[in-house]
């Protein structure tokens, strides 16, 4: 399939997309969860399919920051419980891309994004009843299950959407994770795991050499991005800017519906 390419943008257009990008710094390094926002802005100025090959490497770029700023953190037992459940996503929602068309695309990026927005509010209801990371909760077999089970919708959203920032969130906030284990621990998992949808993106077409220029001109946006959320993680009024993003993530998801 064509790809999007740099020339095939306004001036506007691209200036969404540069902002699209901080966003992904800034989540990647301050609040896990927001580039939501940046999927709803990448759809929308970009074709449903394309935006999430373009966005991809953007999501890698910032993951790459993330791992250098809270690589001391990382709780790799949680990481190696998950990865099995997260291949058998990413291979169903290559499946699915396989056979969705643009508009099927775009509609379960909108459903997605809504579910997301609902699945964050719940999170935050239920994160003071969090039992802490490895500990008991997580070594059960109701934890296990809930290991694949989120395993596997994280690996479908992430692979249809690139959006299974909030899918995971909820389950390290419910394992007890603390800020900055949540932050180390986040910033691999996504690392490995849209390092390794690189081979199926291109393989679907949704990854070439015009996007990559795309994404060259985009990558540069993500490092201000990074280090502003690097400065404001222990600033932020994080209570605040998660009822803005879920704000935002509901008005996106709308609006790929309703388009």
């Amino acid at each position: 399939m064509d790809t999007m390419t740099l020339w095939h943008l306004t001036g506007w257009e691209f200036a969404a997309l540069a902002f699209a990008a901080l966003l992904v710094g800034f989540s990647k390094t301050a609040v896990s969860g927001a580039n939501t926002v940046s999927l709803a802005i990448f759809a929308a100025v970009l074709p449903a399919r394309a935006s999430t090959g373009i966005l991809l490497p953007v999501l890698i770029a910032g993951d790459v920051l993330a791992v250098l700023t809270y690589r001391r953190h990382a709780h790799w037992p949680t990481l190696w419980r998950l990865f099995p459940a997260v291949g058998v996503g990413v291979a169903v929602g290559t499946l699915f891309l396989v056979w969705a068309d643009d508009a099927i695309v775009r509609t379960s990026i909108g459903v997605i994004l809504l579910l997301m927005a609902g699945v964050t509010v719940w999170r935050r209801r239920r994160a003071d009843a969090s039992d802490p990371p490895g500990g008991g909760g997580t070594a059960s077999r109701a934890g296990r299950v809930k290991a694949r089970s989120y395993g596997v919708l994280g690996g479908f959203t992430t692979m249809v959407a690139n959006a299974g920032g909030p899918v995971m969130s909820m389950y390290l906030l419910s394992a007890g994770f603390r800020k900055l284990g949540f932050l180390g621990t986040s910033a691999f998992f996504f690392l490995i795991v849209n390092v390794s949808k690189v081979p199926f993106s291109a393989g679907l077409g949704l990854i070439d050499g015009r996007s990559l220029l795309l994404d060259a001109a985009l990558v540069v946006f993500v490092v201000p991005g990074a280090f502003l959320g690097k400065w404001a993680v222990t600033r932020i009024n994080q209570r605040l800017f998660e009822r803005l993003v879920i704000a935002a993530t509901i008005v996106g998801g709308l609006q790929l519906l309703l388009a």
